[in-house]
């Protein structure tokens, strides 16, 4: 392609669309156009379509060239060139000259049929000035009148884009919808949610994650046994006796006959399925078929949260994106909720609602998390004990941790374990006395915590929550039939083995399906024993199989779901072998005449710049000693120290083995080029002096405008490109540079000749280590969760799966049973329209959102919606305790 002709239209095109662009923005001003031209075009749109214009008038000067042919002579030229065409085709098709011949000639003739003739000058007097003419064909001489093709397809194509322009923006659309662009844009996004992904845990260029990181530090160190906000809500109590304290202890769903309620965990992360499960929550009730049976249930008056609202940090962006947004559209706050309002004194009741025990909508209650506690609980306690609606869920609560008083005689108490695993003093003090004072010999408590102590303290061989544990074994002797976590994203229930002993926790429930990411089960298979009784596993979500299977994705989508780890595997793996570049002597490998011999070569010359890297190089060195020791510590504490250093070694030796490999690779394969002359042949500048032959000889240039252009630029025009060649061939710098440090030493380039070689070679190894490193890591991440179930955190993040959401749902009866349902959903949604339903339903200006037959703003494009998906996965009952005190701890089953 002609790069001086390819400047010239380029420019041309850049000066008459700008200038195009003022002007009609102009007649915009004035009121002669519609109002839609408000939206000014975009820069680098104008820069693309000059470049796609200017690359087709070059390719049809490259094929055509800029002749010109007479209108009387155009019609002979035409009829010879399809008799031609004609004869050629009775010739041997087979024949290869036959057929080049046919292709120059049909090429010929669309070139002079269909673009040579466009017309005389003296057809467009006004526009004679500005014509550019063409050459005269070869049967011609002279000076020429016609037009110049080039420039009538140039003309041409300027044209279209200008009648386009003007037509979208006068007629058509615009005139059927009287909204200006930005109005229209505003619109636009009412029509689809935006949603936030799913966290990125391996990324290397999130600012979000080094802030948690940074978080979480100033947390331990700061606010574990220092100051804890705990401490400070008690101090602020205004009741002195804490057990009758309406700040921590709600009674007022005691008088119902009958309650539904909800529980979720591990909310905040992928809009996608934080909605899904706020969908689900928020409809009036869901019909649900059960094996030949269809089960109606009503939506829970209360909703229960595990912690963990958002992540990756508890920032006023992660609550009101990946929180408060799912929620919103789920169910939606009042007509006057304003989001910057802050709460003064809890409860503020709707208006016509003289006290919290007569306001029938659906009440929310949450405990923090230990992500919630990453800035000392300031953002929980700024967006949840101090706003009023979560969505069209009421907030009364205060503090962050609580006490509920339900019908029949069950209770629930949320507690807030902070970063410590277990309750503070003042915490323990509250609940104690409750149970004292409040909690009959008869009554049943479910214990919301966030951590599931049972799970987690055996799986590291622990022991935490002491507090939590006394008050369970010493005040509620018995009375605990449930307890509730979340933090592990996944379901799992154990109930306990009935036997002679006291049964302290009847039940333990894992329910963390609320949002987040999802964590495996079968890492948890082994579980039996807890405060001393023998507990059986009754229903997992996923199954122990499905969970198994999962884990395989990290060795087959671990670098699609997490590119942006791409950033620190390829540095790491320079760093690893930055020392053994250049290999001088690789091309010995291939000297050897079997292919035996040349495997045993190159494995030997592995080995050989391992050996290296560990004798004589320094920066090398410090990269594997550095990976050594971060694989060790990488490696969960649950092991022994020697699995845990072998291990380690193990993985950064696979990591070590690969960097060689590849670096191996690379240098052979550009040794093999250099020895074949494909590279290192003329220097640096080899692609600009084939650039030059390639111009001379296809592209001349009779009236000396190349020798003008560098004259009048004093030399930059070929200079420019030059260089600008030069740096994009990356290769050809790369070889001659390799080619220098082997004849000469290292010592022989200046320290900029260096840090170049080194930055190209860094390029091109990046590119392909970059694959090797994520299927290296995402490889040892499968093997450690089901080989030695370890990483069951890191092996699961990697995978960012929103599928696998659940919530659990209860009801407790007339008769003081409770009835517990797992609902869930395999498949999330990924994408959403506006709900028909919920658009076309009336809406009163101060209708509350709970009332409404179709409360949910949006719906699943494709596919099923959770509604219709939604399925159980488990469901048991738990019998009221009998009021003789010869049974307190009532029956199982």
């Amino acid at each position: 392609m002609n790069l001086s002709l390819f400047l010239t239209i380029y420019i041309s095109s850049l000066i008459f669309l700008m200038v195009f662009h003022i002007i009609f923005l102009g007649l915009w001003h004035l009121g002669l156009v519609s109002r839609m031209a408000e939206k000014k075009p975009e820069m680098l749109t104008i820069i693309q379509n000059c470049a796609v214009i200017s690359i087709a008038c070059c390719v049809f000067y490259s094929h055509c060239g800029n002749r010109t042919v007479s209108r009387d002579k155009s019609i002979d030229r035409r009829i010879a060139s399809w008799i031609v065409f004609s004869l050629w085709t009775k010739h041997d098709d087979n024949t290869l000259i036959s057929r080049l011949l046919r292709m120059h000639k049909f090429k010929e003739q669309i070139c002079s049929s269909w673009f040579a003739p466009v017309g005389s000058a003296s057809d467009y007097p006004l526009l004679s000035k500005w014509a550019i003419y063409g050459e005269l064909s070869s049967n011609g001489s002279g000076s020429s009148n016609e037009i110049s093709p080039v420039y009538s397809l140039w003309a041409t194509l300027m044209g279209l884009y200008i009648a386009n322009y003007v037509v979208e923006r006068s007629t058509g659309w615009a005139l059927t919808h009287p909204l200006t662009i930005s109005e229209y844009e505003k619109l636009k996004k009412q029509l689809k949610p935006d949603f936030e992904d799913m966290v990125p845990w391996y990324s290397g260029t999130s600012t979000d994650l080094f802030k948690t990181v940074f978080d979480l530090m100033i947390s331990v160190t700061l606010f574990v046994g220092r100051f804890d906000m705990r401490m400070m809500q008690a101090a602020m109590n205004k009741t002195p006796d804490e057990a009758n304290s309406h700040d921590l202890l709600y009674d007022h769903l005691d008088g119902k006959d009958e309650l539904w309620f909800d529980f979720i965990a591990d909310t905040g992360d992928g809009g996608n399925s934080t909605y899904a499960v706020a969908r689900l929550l928020a409809q009036p009730s869901l019909v649900i078929k059960s094996d030949d049976s269809r089960l109606t249930f009503p939506r829970g008056q209360l909703l229960l949260i595990g912690g963990d609202l958002a992540y990756p940090n508890p920032s006023s962006f992660s609550y009101e994106r990946r929180f408060f947004c799912p929620f919103e559209y789920a169910l939606q706050p009042p007509a006057w909720y304003k989001p910057e309002h802050i709460a003064l004194e809890k409860p503020e009741l709707p208006l016509g609602v003289s006290e919290l025990r007569r306001y029938r909508g659906p009440q929310c209650f949450m405990i923090p998390g230990n992500h919630d506690w990453f800035d000392g609980l300031n953002t929980f306690i700024r967006y949840i004990c101090h706003k009023s609606w979560l969505g069209g869920w009421f907030l009364p609560q205060k503090k962050s941790y609580f006490a509920l008083k339900l019908p029949n005689g069950w209770w629930v108490f949320g507690l807030d374990q902070a970063l410590h695993g277990d309750i503070d003093v003042y915490q323990f003090k509250f609940f104690a006395e409750l149970c004292q004072q409040k909690v009959g010999e008869s009554d049943s408590v479910i214990i919301i915590t966030h951590e599931p102590n049972w799970l987690l303290d055996w799986y590291w061989g622990d022991s935490t929550g002491t507090n939590v544990a006394y008050l369970i074994q010493e005040y509620l002797r018995g009375r605990c039939k449930l307890r509730m976590a979340g933090d592990l994203h996944h379901y799992m229930r154990h109930s306990c083995v009935e036997s002679k002993e006291p049964v302290h926790v009847q039940h333990l429930l894992v329910n963390g399906c609320g949002g987040a990411f999802l964590h495996p089960t079968h890492v948890f298979e082994n579980f039996r024993v807890f405060y001393g009784n023998k507990y059986e596993t009754k229903s997992t979500y996923p199954s122990y199989n499905d969970s198994s299977k999962i884990a395989l994705g990290n060795i087959l989508k671990f670098r699609r779901k997490n590119w942006q780890f791409d950033v620190i595997g390829g540095f790491v793996y320079f760093v690893l072998v930055f020392s053994m570049f250049p290999q001088c002597d690789s091309f010995r490998i291939l000297h050897e005449d079997s292919w035996a011999g040349r495997i045993n070569g190159f494995f030997s010359a592995m080995w050989n710049a391992v050996f290296e890297i560990l004798e004589r190089s320094y920066v090398s060195l410090g990269g594997v000693v550095t990976l050594l020791m971060v694989s060790f510590f990488f490696v969960p504490t649950k092991l022994s120290r020697r699995r845990r250093v072998l291990l380690g070694f193990l993985h950064a030796a696979a990591h070590l083995t690969s960097a060689v490999l590849l670096m191996l690779l690379m240098e052979l394969a550009i040794e093999i080029c250099i020895r074949n002359h494909l590279l290192a042949t003329s220097g640096y500048h080899t692609l600009y002096e084939w650039y030059r032959k390639v111009e001379s000889e296809h592209f001349p240039d009779p009236t000396g405008l190349r020798a003008r252009l560098e004259h009048w630029t004093f030399g930059l025009y070929p200079a420019c490109i030059k260089y600008l060649m030069s740096a994009f061939d990356i290769p050809e710098v790369m070889a001659v540079t390799r080619s220098t440090i082997c004849r000469k030493g290292i010592e022989s380039l200046p320290r900029g000749g260096a840090i170049i070689y080194y930055v190209c070679v860094f390029l091109y190894f990046w590119v392909l280590s970059t694959p090797v490193v994520s299927l290296v890591f995402g490889s040892y991440l499968y093997l450690c969760i089901n080989w030695f179930h370890i990483h069951f955190d890191e092996a699961f993040s990697s995978l960012r799966i929103a599928n696998y959401k659940a919530f659990t749902r209860f009801h407790i009866k007339k008769n003081g049973d409770l009835e517990v349902f797992t609902l869930a959903v395999d498949k999330v949604p990924k994408d959403w329209m506006l709900d028909p339903d919920w658009d076309m339903e009336p809406k009163q200006p101060f209708q509350m959102s709970y009332t409404r037959k179709f409360p949910s703003k949006w719906r699943a494009v494709s596919g099923l919606d959770p509604i219709n998906a939604v399925r159980i996965v488990d469901r048991f009952v738990i019998p009221r305790t009998p009021s003789s005190p010869t049974t307190p701890g009532g029956s199982v089953r």
